[in-house]
């Protein structure tokens, strides 16, 4: 599962800074305003995605997802883009426990002689 969501927050990381790039010459707001929070969340992104091992990682990383769709208050297409990624975010953890499930020995079950 942290796999899935490690790619899910790389790609994020990176849609977000091109996103950036975008925004800072398409908005209405201060170029320093767009860096300061396309560049914060770009950055976050790609940490996070190394800190998932911690048992804390996916937690932050919904926290995450919730302040990127947040950012839609700086940069309007944020709503989007954070909506999309957050999707993905909570659909790899739903498949992934899922699967996780699945893979669990049954509980108490001997091997058959």
């Amino acid at each position: 599962m942290r796999g899935i969501l490690a790619a899910v927050l790389v790609f994020e990381g990176l849609v977000v800074f091109f996103a950036t790039l975008v925004a800072k010459d398409l908005s209405d707001v201060d170029s320093t305003t767009v860096w300061w929070v396309g560049g914060t969340a770009a950055v976050a992104c790609v940490v996070l995605a190394g800190l998932l091992r911690r048992p804390w990682g996916i937690t932050v990383g919904s926290v995450l997802q919730i302040l990127l769709i947040a950012a839609g208050f700086v940069v309007p297409t944020m709503f989007f883009l954070g909506l999309v990624f957050a999707a993905l975010w909570f659909l790899g953890i739903y498949l992934g426990r899922r699967v996780e499930r699945q893979e669990a020995p049954a509980g108490g079950a001997s091997d058959d002689r």
